[in-house]
């Protein structure tokens, strides 16, 4: 499996070679669903919570006595019917949304993804780029010569905070180490772009 390789100036320098296993996997649909459903579940919070009739303030008294009334009878105002009362099956910060998933298919999902950005000509590699100090300009002048028309995600091998700080001003551009390569960020970019040192590493990282 070949990708097209390109520099800084922007022009294609040729070709590189990549793992058929990682970029030429069969696409399987269901499982790359599987891993996305899990990857944001792990991702939710629960920040949303709401109080029980028993952790509601007040309530000590019973309103009225039981009998003898005519009207129905009632131990407690914070009774989840009153209002100002608790909340019945209302959401708890106590949730846990997480899933799991073998590290094997996770992987899978992971190379489907891949392949599948491969199959619609959206992936390609970047020889190397250097920048001496942070310039969102000069990232600019590069980005607009590479054949994206909405958005890129850029896959490096390890940190680099003068393209980091030059690209991350442009709110289509995302920088990500090629550790944490994941699902949601390879479909919420239209291009994705390593830089070839990052593709070694991937292989190292992805194919023990």
């Amino acid at each position: 499996m070949k990708l097209d390789l390109y520099q800084q100036s922007g022009e294609k320098k040729g070709t590189v070679t990549v793992s058929d296993k990682m970029f030429g996997a069969v696409v399987n649909e269901e499982l790359m669903r599987l891993a996305l459903v899990r990857q944001l579940a792990n991702a939710r919070q629960a920040t949303s919570h709401t109080k029980l009739r028993g952790e509601v303030r007040g309530g000590g008294k019973k309103p009225w006595r039981q009998k003898g009334t005519g009207r129905a009878r009632f131990g407690s105002s914070r009774n989840p019917i009153w209002r100002g009362g608790g909340i019945a099956f209302g959401p708890r910060n106590d949730r846990n949304f997480e899933k799991n998933m073998p590290k094997k298919a996770r992987r899978a999902a992971l190379f489907s993804g891949l392949s599948q950005k491969v199959n619609d000509k959206q992936v390609f590699a970047l020889d190397k780029f250097e920048l001496k100090v942070p310039k969102t300009k000069d990232f600019k002048v590069f980005y607009d010569k590479l054949p994206i028309e909405r958005s890129l995600l850029v896959v490096v091998s390890e940190k680099d905070a003068n393209l980091e700080k030059s690209a991350n001003n442009l709110p289509n551009v995302k920088v990500i180490l090629v550790d944490y390569l994941n699902l949601h960020d390879l479909f919420k970019y239209e291009k994705v772009m390593f830089i070839e040192s990052a593709l070694k590493k991937a292989e190292e990282l992805f194919l023990k």
